[in-house]
């Protein structure tokens, strides 16, 4: 049995009280399930108090039948003939025509809490549009997969606001989506009108294996928990030209290249005893992205102690000495929104310009603690839950 209910699960109770006689659109994709595994898309356009009549769609769309970076514009739903907006295209953010015949948005989306994935993003796109038009925004709340107590990496700077970090924040934020809309709502000068359908059921310290809860991919490279867990710092290699496992059945949890002294790696990764993780060689060919087809000399990352493990100054540990050890082949991918995309993952330029020397690793780590210990402050008024 389930010892979490999310807001999905309370759809049907809420329905009377704030959907009665309203126009009401979704932002979904396949995540939103209840405990009986009906989608939210069903469960919405089964309820007879209000009319649903639109669609939204983040990154990967509407049903998560599209890779990751995939723009892709407004199309009618096949199932229920509906508009499906489409806010990773030319558009991120709903527009005027979009919100027209709408009363009340509805938001149930599986996040990772983490910055660069690119729901909270939307998110806080969706909040600066619902109040600008007038239209209620609910969010149906979901776990935190990492658990409500993690919090990791720098704040952003507000230079490199994009599509992947558009608020000043760590990498990890410790919050669930619920929370998080809270946050960004109080904190706006012109909040919406937000309402949050709480966790039943649900504590800080519980990843999402204790929930109880179905799992589903939330992307298309986020098969698992295991993904989940290493994704707040391995995902720094999108910004080099290593592979970061895409193309693999373990993304993330891999990361590697042609030109990689894996085993040397490995060795030196082990040698520093960093807090509940081990690294492995291990050889692998992506069927697609960075070095399609060709056979990479890799590493495992398996997290030994998921309570101690740090994946962000894991990470950091890992692009340094990578660096180190391959300073002929290593390097920084191009330009995006005008910056390097490195500079967008980690919200400002010091990883590329100082991770090179160990003196730049150590400040970097002793300033992005600090700024996690500033977010746990700011975040606590927004907070729905008890540790």
């Amino acid at each position: 049995m389930n010892k979490v209910r999310t807001g999905a699960d309370q759809l049907s109770a809420i329905a009377t009280d704030l959907l009665a006689g309203k126009r009401f659109g979704l932002l979904t994709n396949p995540t939103g399930i209840n405990a009986q595994y009906r989608s939210t898309i069903d469960s919405c356009a089964a309820i007879s108090e209000g009319k649903l009549t639109a669609f939204f769609a983040c990154e990967h769309g509407l049903r998560s039948e599209k890779q990751a970076g995939i723009q892709f514009e407004d199309e009618l739903d096949p199932v229920y003939g509906l508009p499906v907006y489409s806010l990773y295209g030319s558009n991120r953010k709903p527009t005027t025509s979009m919100l027209a015949d709408l009363d009340v948005l509805i938001v149930d989306i599986q996040d990772l809490g983490i910055r660069f994935y690119t729901y909270l993003t939307t998110l806080i796109y969706v909040i600066e549009a619902c109040a600008e038009h007038g239209v209620t925004l609910i969010v149906l709340d979901r776990p935190n997969p990492l658990g409500g107590t993690k919090v990791e990496g720098g704040l952003l700077n507000e230079q490199y606001r994009s599509m992947v970090g558009a608020w000043r924040m760590p990498m990890l934020t410790g919050m669930t989506i619920g929370e998080f809309a809270r946050l960004i709502n109080g904190q706006r000068d012109t909040p919406c009108d937000l309402k949050v359908i709480p966790l039943l059921g649900w504590n800080r310290k519980m990843e999402y294996s204790d929930t109880g809860l179905p799992w589903l991919m939330p992307s298309p490279n986020m098969p698992t928990i295991d993904t989940v867990r290493v994704y707040g710092g391995h995902c720094l290699f999108e910004g080099t030209n290593l592979s970061e496992g895409r193309g693999t059945t373990k993304p993330f949890e891999l990361i590697g290249a042609p030109w990689l002294q894996s085993e040397k790696l490995c060795k030196v990764m082990n040698e520093l005893q960093l807090p509940g993780v081990h690294f492995h060689p291990y050889t692998f060919t992506p069927m697609f992205s960075k070095h399609q087809g060709e056979r990479c000399q890799g590493i495992f990352t398996y997290v030994t102690d998921r309570s101690t493990y740090q994946s962000v100054e894991t990470g950091l540990h890992l692009v340094h000495y990578v660096m180190l050890l391959h300073e002929h082949n290593f390097e920084w991918l191009g330009n995006e929104a005008g910056h390097p995309f490195i500079d967008l993952l980690t919200g400002d330029n010091r990883v590329r310009l100082q991770l090179h020397e160990a003196q730049g690793l150590n400040e970097i780590v002793e300033s992005w603690s600090h700024d996690s210990t500033q977010w746990r402050e700011s975040r606590k008024p927004f907070l729905l839950y008890e540790e």
